[in-house]
């Protein structure tokens, strides 16, 4: 690999994508003005919500990715130590990124990249004119199933909301930290489409769907997941996680995981997607990274959600949740439930504190075929990462080392729990 060339090819990325964020800002602005120049109402939104780039950039001149160091590949940085964003152009956002095209699929493999650039009618033909099975649909577009004819190639397709700032946003940076971040739980991005006001990103295809479809409300000829495949699911979900926060510096807070966005191939093997809440996370000196709180209700950390001040702590409590999820077979949030029981976390926690209820928690639909000492291990992580004190919950490296022997473990389902602290 050419490192001075992915350096430059990476740079110029960068510097595109800042210039169409910053000319989205202003196009923003000056139909803010026009519109009050009419007297028509318009609420201004806070600045943290308008300079994405910025806010993944900021004071940050160095960002790397690491390989799976347990595996003996070699650790991959990409540095981004003169970084200027352009200050003036007269193309629109469309030439600009026609520009950065020239970043071709070709010269990226070249140089070492794996995002290819994608022209709108390509993915549209690819997905029937956007006619095809839709994956998922979420708060920033929808996701169609693909299928590239010249390459026999079935993908995932995920159409940005053409709302010029928030879709924008979203899109920048996913096509930013996947194009870094590498890792077999950490889906992989194929490449991506900016043609005119169109944002697109284009991922491997993953056939078992979501975890979400196989915890709750479950089709009648779907097989319901044991323990075994549950256990292995979190230990997955933990390794992934542990890479964005120990394999990426600066690491990398994914501020959205949940069951929908825990994405399961063969042999149900998960992998973390949505990145596009996702945040740089704090380094050197700082404690946490100060910013608009956003989530999903359920899943948030209750000192992000009442500060506004995010840590790598918040992601092992949406962690717990998930983790609870997986155990009990509940959402973290169900308003069909009786009262008390619709919050996840709530109605666990009581729970937490008397080991004779453990068996309760237990997802019904494994119908008592589990190994409860194996259930009450998982329950007490669980425990620990959903503490309301931040610095009580454990890093994620230790979570990972716990399901890891959990998920090796053929315990006998019969066999009772140890009386002591289980983790």
């Amino acid at each position: 690999m050419n490192a001075c060339r992915l350096q430059l090819i990476c740079a110029k990325l960068i510097n595109a994508l800042a210039l169409v964020d910053s000319l989205f800002w202003k196009i923003k602005h000056s139909k803010a003005k026009i519109r009050k120049n009419k007297n028509t109402e318009l609420q201004e939104k806070p600045a943290d919500q308008i300079k994405p780039t910025a806010e993944i950039l900021e004071a940050n001149s160095s960002v790397s990715a690491k390989g799976d160091s347990k595996n003996g590949e070699p650790v991959q940085t990409f540095q981004f130590d003169e970084l200027t964003a352009a200050t003036s152009s007269g193309k629109d956002n469309s030439e600009i990124l026609e520009t950065n095209s020239s970043l071709s699929a070709k010269e990226a493999s070249e140089n070492g990249g794996s995002a290819q650039t994608f022209k709108f009618c390509e993915l549209a033909a690819a997905t029937r004119n956007f006619r095809a099975e839709v994956l998922h649909e979420g708060g920033f577009g929808r996701i169609y199933k693909g299928h590239f004819k010249s390459t026999n190639q079935v993908v995932a397709i995920k159409q940005f909301d053409r709302d010029g700032l928030k879709g924008n946003r979203e899109f920048l940076t996913e096509v930013l930290l996947l194009s870094l971040l590498h890792h077999p739980n950490v889906i992989n991005l194929i490449g991506y489409c900016a043609d005119g006001d169109q944002r697109l990103t284009v991922y491997e295809y993953m056939p078992l769907g979501s975890l979400e479809d196989h915890l709750h409300d479950i089709s009648p000829h779907k097989e319901h997941l044991d323990w075994s495949i549950r256990m292995k699911i979190a230990a997955g979900v933990a390794k992934g996680l542990e890479y964005l926060h120990d394999g990426a510096n600066p690491p990398v807070i994914c501020r959205n995981l949940k069951c929908c966005n825990i994405l399961l191939g063969e042999g149900y093997h998960p992998k973390l997607s949505d990145f596009g809440l996702a945040k740089l996370g704090p380094v050197g000196d700082k404690m946490h990274v100060s910013t608009r709180v956003m989530g999903t209700y359920g899943y948030v950390a209750p000192e992000y959600a009442m500060t506004g001040q995010l840590t790598l702590k918040a992601d092992i409590y949406n962690f717990g949740v998930v983790l609870l999820e997986i155990i009990t077979g509940r959402k973290a949030i169900d308003t069909t439930r009786p009262i008390g029981e619709e919050n996840l976390v709530a109605w666990a926690r009581p729970l937490f504190k008397d080991r004779s209820k453990f068996s309760q928690m237990a997802d019904p639909m494994l119908r008592g075929q589990y190994p409860v000492r194996s259930l009450y291990q998982a329950l007490a992580v669980a425990a620990m990462c959903l503490q309301e004190q931040s610095n009580l919950r454990p890093n994620i490296a230790n979570v990972v080392t716990a399901l890891t022997y959990l998920a090796s473990r053929e315990d006998d389902p019969t066999a009772q729990p140890l009386q002591s602290s289980c983790f």
